[in-house]
């Protein structure tokens, strides 16, 4: 099944990536809540629902964000970065983490930020860099 996350994770689609390893890949989210919202793929899966994944699929992805969420805390000021998985709008299985300074930070019910691409970039950069350091 190829999805747009799919084709992100090849290179099909340009994203902002900060992070990413054999079987995994983290980039900003362009719609994001707060700076720094991040979204975390496994890069291969048939299954688009995070409970459905097979436990080596689950527990690698659960740790590869970890350690993204490590490089966000470390690049964005923020409180906490929040976890959630929702997986309603693109059928392959997702992460969200999202840089906190309060819970109402996390509403995907409020209006998205508008960046422009050179903060975009410059977001991923130094997420990415944190990354690399924590590797």
């Amino acid at each position: 099944m190829s999805t747009i996350f799919t084709k992100i994770a090849k290179g099909e689609i340009p994203s902002y990536k900060v992070a990413e390893n054999e079987d995994y890949y983290a980039f900003l989210d362009i719609a994001p809540m707060a700076k720094g919202h991040t979204l975390v793929i496994p890069k291969h899966v048939e299954n688009d629902y995070i409970f459905g994944l097979d436990e080596q699929t689950y527990m690698g992805l659960c740790a590869f964000a970890r350690k993204v969420a490590e490089a966000i805390k470390a690049a964005v000021p923020c409180s906490r970065v929040g976890v959630a998985v929702l997986g309603m709008e693109v059928p392959h299985t997702h992460i969200h983490l999202v840089p906190l300074m309060t819970e109402g930070d996390m509403d995907f019910r409020k209006k998205k930020l508008e960046l422009s691409q050179e903060e975009f970039a410059e977001i991923a950069s130094s997420i990415y860099n944190e990354y690399v350091k924590i590797q």
